[in-house]
């Protein structure tokens, strides 16, 4: 999915989470799609990132693909930041969305932030700044 797309899209939602005391698009500076988000009393920055499905070209949309939402875990606003991310995300059921894949819960853990993965093969990874 095209970047700024789902960072409107994580706005939209972030917006609706009752855990969220401030969300806002930051334009320009060095990381383009990120966002800020206040939980808890604390700022999260947070920049997405797409990957096109294979054989699309950014010259024409992809059609996206409905086929019902993925599968979360709820986790608490206090916890790893992209565990809580991916909840407040698989909550609004977005239906082209396949699957999220949560990093910090990878063996080795990595940096914080996830990958949404939708059904029409695009992706958008979503890291914490």
């Amino acid at each position: 999915m095209r970047p700024a797309e789902y960072r409107d899209f994580l706005v939209d939602v972030l917006k609706n989470s009752s855990d969220v005391q401030q969300v806002q698009i930051i334009d320009g500076g060095k990381h383009p799609y990120a966002l800020s988000v206040a939980v808890g009393g604390k700022e999260r920055r947070w920049q997405v990132i797409g990957q096109l499905a294979d054989g699309a070209k950014h010259s024409t949309p992809t059609a996206p693909v409905t086929a019902g939402p993925p599968g979360y875990t709820a986790a608490p606003a206090d916890g790893a930041p992209d565990a809580w991310l991916a909840g407040v995300i698989g909550a609004a059921e977005p239906a082209d969305t396949e699957r999220l894949e949560v990093w910090s819960t990878r063996e080795g853990k990595s940096d914080a932030g996830l990958t949404a993965f939708f059904h029409n093969g695009e992706r958008a990874f979503v890291r914490l700044l």
